[in-house]
């Protein structure tokens, strides 16, 4: 009887859908080519992500340390923390808004594939959990390998700031600018805290012909790959090379909104992200 337990136990506990192990399905026609379900307890898996560090863009104030990012039960989480240390770039007099800081006053993650992996069309989706609460700025996105930004070309997947959802894609425009082609909607026309107390997801399906952005299955942009070649006399489509990801948890800055009455810790949660590619 106590070998029929044990290997009753064995089986259970080594069962996928108990250690949340199960692979990830095909889809319409589309075979899975990369994912991390983020089941491995600890740091982020080194052969798929790369960080950000330090004050990066944007005039944001968090500084990215990879310590912010764990896999805790299966699922990414990104922290971001208030806390205070001495900003090591400080300079004084300066004026670049990196170097003028004399304090970091918070911390969070940003995780990049870039040089490990990257992607050219297909169906790409993430599973996760927002904060929507005021200053916070998750992002989950993409840029090309080749080109300064923004003529490498960026897909905002997800991206929260200000009550509302985004779904934009940029390329160059006339004078050296960003051309947006942006969709947003209000959190509170879905409910607001009660919707961002729940798991989400988000997809892009990305063909030669169209990039489509979604979350539940609802589209909320669509636009031709022929009208996304950058406003110069390149010629040149950003999206007609690979891209890699980026997920990150940024606070404030031109964008994020004032944190000032928000607590803290706050975090982002993603259950997987997968890529698939058509059969």
């Amino acid at each position: 009887m106590k070998n029929q337990l044990a290997i009753f136990l064995a089986v259970f506990f080594l069962h996928p859908f108990y250690n949340n192990a199960q692979p990830a399905p095909r889809q319409d026609g589309y075979k899975l080519v990369w994912s991390d379900e983020f089941n491995t307890d600890g740091p982020p898996d080194t052969a798929n992500w790369d960080y950000e560090r330090g004050f990066v863009r944007n005039e944001e104030l968090q500084w990215y340390q990879q310590e912010n990012a764990a896999c805790i039960d299966g699922r990414l989480v990104i922290a971001v923390r208030k806390e205070q240390k001495p900003n090591p770039l400080y300079i004084a007099g300066a004026t670049d808004w990196r170097r003028k800081r004399p304090d970091i006053t918070y911390t969070s993650a940003c995780l990049i594939t870039k040089g490990k992996h990257a992607w050219k069309y297909g169906r790409f989706e993430m599973k996760g959990r927002i904060d929507i609460s005021n200053g916070l700025w998750p992002a989950w996105w993409t840029l090309g390998v080749d080109k300064p930004w923004p003529a490498n070309g960026e897909i905002d997947i997800m991206e929260y700031y200000k009550k509302h959802l985004l779904a934009n894609i940029a390329c160059l425009g006339p004078r050296k600018k960003a051309w947006w082609y942006s969709h947003k909607f209000n959190t509170d026309s879905l409910g607001a805290t009660a919707w961002a107390s729940r798991f989400h997801t988000w997809r892009m399906d990305w063909t030669k012909d169209y990039i489509t952005l979604y979350i539940d299955d609802q589209l909320l942009n669509k636009v031709p790959m022929d009208s996304l070649t950058n406003r110069d006399s390149s010629g040149f489509n950003p999206f007609t090379q690979p891209h890699y990801m980026l997920l990150n948890l940024a606070v404030g800055g031109n964008s994020g909104g004032d944190p000032s009455g928000t607590s803290f810790p706050r975090k982002f949660e993603i259950d997987y992200i997968r890529v698939y590619k058509k059969e």
